[in-house]
C-alpha cells in the first residue's frame, strides 16, 4: 500500500435531529471539563434585583412614599412630586450593584458589624456570637465560603472556658493602611487588632472613682461605637457611656491623646448620657475635618475635626426623641451634609453650615431596640444613601430629599442591621439578625471581591472527603486507618513536636495524656507530683506513735533543761487520808 494513499473513514449517516449524534466523539484525545464560569455567575443572580420585583419590596417602598414627615429643601420647596416621579417605575437594579450575591452563613447569632478593607481582598464581621470572623476573598471559592479565621476579642481575659465574653459593638479597618481594625466590644477597652485577628493594642481603663472625666485616661463603662481619622492612620476615636469621646494614638495605649466631654442638658441626667454614634470625616478636596456625634439625650453636637474640643461648633438638641438610640449617623464626601437614623423611627438629613434644623426628615422604621448597631451610610461618591429596614430590605435613598430610589429584599423577615458600600469594589455588604452577611455586587459594574470569588472553580471533591461515608463516627477515625502517636488531628500544639517533645530544650518533656489519664492518674505519677501523697492512706495515730520512744529518750524541744530540771516531791500521806480519797478529803477539811 502506498504511503500517499488517502484512507477514509466510514462515518454512519445520521439525521441531523438524531439522539444518537450526542454520543458520538467530537474529538481525539483527553477532554478535561472546565467551569462554566457565566452559568456559575448567573446561579448567584437574586431573584428580587428589582425595587418592584417582589410585593413586600414594593409595598415597603410605597409606604416610604406615603409617610414623608418633611420633605423639603433648604429653599422650602416641597420635593415629594420629585421623589414620586423618581421612583414611579422603580429605577432598573443594574445602576446599583445589587443584581447578584454571595452569601456568607459563618455565624451562629446576629450579625451586627461588617468591614472591608481598603483594597476590598478582606473582610471582617463580628456578631453577638462575640466573635469576630475574618474571610479572604482570594482563598474562598464558590464552595468554600468560610472565615478563614474566628476570633474572640477577650478570650484571653476570661478566667475559664465557661464564663461569658463581650459582644462585638463595630469592627472597621484602618482606611489609609489596611494592615489592623479598631474591634469595639461591650467592655471599656477598645482593640487594635491585625488583619490576621491578633491583638495589637488594648487601650488602658480609666478609673472609675474619678468624678472629672477629664482626669481619667481612658473611658470607665462600655464603649458603644468607634471610628478611624479620615486622614492621620495612626489616630482613632472612641465613644462611651460615660459621656466622652475619646481621641486615641494607636502606638500610646496608656492614655488618651485627647477627651471629649459631653455636659447634657436633659432634666434628670446630672450633666452625663450615652453617646450612641460617631462619624468623622473630611472633604474630599481637602477640606477642614468635621466630627460629628449623637448622644441618648437626642442631642446632635459637632466639633471642628483638628480641635479644639473644647467647646462645639454646633449643638442641637432633640435633633431625635430622647432616650432612643441614635445608632445611624455618617457625613457625606464634600463634608457638608449629615445624615442620621434615630431610633424615633426617622431619618433626618443635616446640614453642617447651618446646623440649627434639619432639612429633610422622612419615616423609616427603626432595628435599634433589639440591635443598636443599625447604621446608615453614604455611598462612595455620596450620591445614594443605603440602610436596612426591620422588615429585612435595602433601601437606597436619594441623597437631596431621601426618597426611595431602590428597594430590594435581603433577608424577608429578618431585619437588615448594618450596611456598608465599599468604593474600590463596588459591592454593598449586608449583616442580618439571621446570622447572614451578605455581599451584593454587579459582574459588569464590580471588580475583585465576591465577583473574583464566583469566577474561580469549585474546590475538587473526592469521595474520601466525606467524612459520613469513609469515617467511623464513634472513633472519630476510618477503620482501616493507622494512628501513630502524636498524628491525630488536635494532638500537635503550637512549639511540640510530633513526639509530644518541646522545641524549646529550656522545656521539660510533657508525656502524651490518654482520656484514661485524664480522669485517672496511675499511682506513681501522684506520688510524684503530689506533695505528702504517700501519707493519704497512713493512719496518723501509728504515725505519731513511732517516734514516742524517740521522743522520751531524746526529747527536741526540753533537751537543754533536762539536766538542771527540778526533782518533783510530794507530800506524804497519812493511812487515813489515803483510805477516805480525795472526795472525803474536800468533806474533812
Amino acid at each position: 500500500m502506498a504511503s500517499d494513499d488517502d484512507f477514509e473513514i466510514e462515518v454512519p449517516e445520521l439525521a441531523e435531529d438524531d439522539p444518537m449524534r450526542a454520543f458520538l466523539p467530537a474529538s481525539f484525545g483527553k477532554k478535561s471539563k472546565e467551569t462554566n464560569i457565566a452559568a456559575q455567575i448567573n446561579r448567584s443572580r437574586r431573584a428580587a434585583n428589582e425595587a418592584s420585583a417582589t410585593p413586600a419590596a414594593a409595598k415597603a417602598g410605597q409606604s416610604r412614599r406615603q409617610e414623608p414627615i418633611q420633605n423639603a429643601d433648604s429653599s422650602g420647596r416641597d420635593n415629594s412630586d420629585d421623589s414620586d416621579d423618581d421612583s414611579d417605575d422603580g429605577d432598573d437594579g443594574d445602576d446599583y450593584p445589587v443584581s447578584h450575591e454571595l452569601v456568607l452563613r459563618t455565624h451562629t447569632r446576629a450579625v451586627g458589624t461588617a468591614s472591608l478593607d481598603p483594597a476590598g481582598g478582606r473582610l471582617a464581621t463580628a456578631s453577638l456570637d462575640c466573635n469576630v470572623n475574618l474571610h479572604d476573598f482570594a482563598s474562598m471559592t464558590p464552595s468554600t465560603l468560610r472565615a478563614f479565621r474566628i476570633v474572640d476579642p477577650y478570650e484571653s481575659k476570661r478566667s475559664a472556658p465557661s464564663s461569658e465574653s463581650h459582644p462585638v459593638h463595630h469592627v472597621e479597618f484602618n482606611p489609609l493602611s489596611g494592615s489592623v481594625f479598631l474591634c469595639v466590644s461591650a467592655h471599656p477597652q477598645a482593640k487594635i487588632m491585625s488583619r490576621d485577628g491578633d491583638v495589637m493594642t488594648e487601650f488602658v481603663k480609666g478609673d472609675m472613682y474619678l468624678r472629672d472625666m477629664n482626669n481619667t485616661k481612658g473611658h470607665i463603662s462600655e464603649i458603644t461605637t468607634g471610628t478611624w481619622h479620615p486622614t492621620d492612620k495612626n489616630t482613632c476615636i472612641t465613644a462611651g457611656t460615660d459621656s466622652t469621646l475619646r481621641i486615641w494614638d494607636i502606638n500610646n495605649k496608656r492614655s488618651q491623646k485627647e477627651v471629649v466631654v459631653f455636659k447634657s442638658k436633659a432634666a434628670g441626667s446630672a450633666g452625663r448620657t450615652k453617646m450612641t454614634a460617631v462619624a468623622w470625616a473630611t472633604a474630599a478636596s481637602g477640606g477642614s475635618n468635621v466630627l460629628v456625634s449623637a448622644a441618648l439625650d437626642g442631642t446632635l453636637v459637632m466639633y471642628g475635626g483638628n480641635g479644639p474640643f473644647t467647646r462645639p461648633a454646633g449643638e442641637i438638641r432633640d435633633a431625635h426623641k430622647p432616650q432612643t438610640w441614635t445608632g445611624g449617623i455618617d457625613i457625606s464626601a464634600d463634608g457638608r451634609m449629615v445624615v442620621t437614623r434615630g431610633g424615633d423611627d426617622l431619618i433626618k438629613l443635616w446640614d453642617t453650615r447651618k446646623f440649627t434644623k434639619p432639612l429633610v426628615s422622612i419615616s423609616h422604621p427603626s432595628t435599634s431596640d433589639h440591635y443598636p448597631t443599625s447604621n446608615i451610610r453614604y455611598s462612595p461618591n455620596s450620591t445614594s444613601i443605603v440602610a436596612g429596614s426591620a422588615t429585612g430590605h435595602l433601601h437606597i435613598l436619594n441623597p437631596g430629599n431621601l426618597g426611595p430610589e431602590h428597594v430590594t429584599p435581603i433577608t424577608p423577615g429578618s431585619p437588615v442591621i448594618t450596611v456598608d458600600w465599599h468604593p474600590k469594589i463596588n459591592q454593598i455588604i449586608t449583616g442580618s439578625a439571621n446570622a447572614e452577611t451578605h455581599v451584593l455586587y454587579n459582574p459588569t459594574k464590580s471588580t475583585r471581591g465576591a465577583v473574583d470569588v464566583m469566577s474561580r472553580a469549585p474546590k475538587k471533591r473526592h469521595v474520601d472527603d466525606n467524612a459520613e461515608l469513609t469515617v467511623d463516627q464513634s472513633v472519630g477515625i476510618s477503620g482501616d486507618a493507622i494512628v501513630t502517636p502524636g498524628a491525630m488531628a488536635g494532638s500537635r500544639k503550637a512549639g511540640v513536636t510530633g513526639t509530644g517533645r518541646s522545641k524549646d530544650p529550656r522545656r521539660p518533656h510533657v508525656p502524651q495524656k490518654t482520656p484514661f489519664q485524664k480522669s485517672q492518674p496511675d499511682e506513681q505519677r501522684v506520688a510524684e507530683n503530689i506533695p505528702l501523697a504517700r501519707m493519704l492512706h497512713e493512719d496518723p495515730r501509728e504515725a505519731l506513735l513511732k517516734y514516742a520512744e524517740k521522743a522520751q529518750n531524746d526529747p527536741m524541744f526540753t533537751k537543754a533543761w533536762s539536766k538542771t530540771q527540778p526533782q518533783t516531791e510530794y507530800a506524804e500521806l497519812s493511812e487515813e487520808e489515803e483510805e477516805a480519797g480525795p472526795d472525803k478529803k474536800k468533806a474533812k477539811r
